[in-house]
């Protein structure tokens, strides 16, 4: 969980704006309001931008509510950019689908950096979006809770071993810590695919000092799979 108290301390004269990603890629961390709230205290203090990212936040738990609530205040405005996708809610992620909440000014300034990058997506995603957002309701719905009730899952049979412990889970991504003291987390998931069928990410394609970490994802594997992951991984010798 990210600190604002440590963000505080490590901004310079370099710093323009902080980054938070919630629900987490790759940890599948879960942001609670009130260290949103936090941070974008912090940003208007520092007079920083606040980029919150929340491509998968159409995957946060049922009981979770409102994410956050710093739209209510008409201040966002000033230092606050939300980013969306509907690639991930829709299921579509060849499109790259997305939306960005900012003042008109900001979105003046990433006007200028589209035109050099992409005009706009295709159109045919476009128009198919159009439809999906209204006729699609409670299939996103369905989506949700599905998806919902294989994190649980994992966590469940995550928490069925004492050598296997998750640090983390949300939306369709868990952060696992293995218990193979010494081992880099590339030789852990060679091992595991190899010798397992299990396919996970080591923590260190994410950023140095995180090889005791896999990153394991559960959106493409029904809860018959992720039922059978505890034993597969109770089986694994280093």
């Amino acid at each position: 969980m990210p600190d604002p108290d440590e963000a505080g301390r490590l901004i310079d004269a370099r710093t323009r704006a902080i980054v938070l990603i919630t629900p987490n890629n790759p940890t599948g961390a879960i942001y609670p309001e009130h260290v949103i709230g936090a941070f974008a205290d912090l940003c208007r203090r520092r007079g920083l931008w606040l980029v919150l990212d929340e491509t998968y936040r159409d995957f946060l738990p049922p009981s979770q509510g409102r994410a956050h609530s710093l739209f209510a205040d008409g201040a966002w405005r000033e230092r606050v950019i939300g980013l969306y996708s509907f690639s991930k809610a829709y299921c579509i992620p060849g499109y790259r689908l997305g939306a960005v909440t900012a003042d008109a000014a900001a979105i003046g300034e990433l006007a200028k950096i589209l035109d050099c990058i992409q005009i706009c997506p295709p159109r045919a995603g476009q128009r198919a979006l159009a439809w999906g957002i209204g006729a699609l309701g409670g299939w996103r719905d369905d989506n949700r809770r599905e998806m919902h009730r294989r994190a649980e899952t994992f966590r469940r049979v995550l928490e069925q071993s004492a050598e296997w412990r998750v640090d983390s889970v949300g939306a369709y991504f868990a952060y696992v810590r293995h218990p193979f003291a010494g081992e880099t987390a590339a030789a852990v998931a060679e091992k595991l695919a190899v010798e397992r069928g299990v396919l996970a990410l080591p923590g260190s394609y994410f950023g140095a000092g995180q090889a005791t970490h896999l990153r394991m994802a559960f959106g493409n594997i029904d809860v018959a799979g992720i039922e059978a992951l505890g034993e597969r991984l109770h089986e694994v010798a280093l």
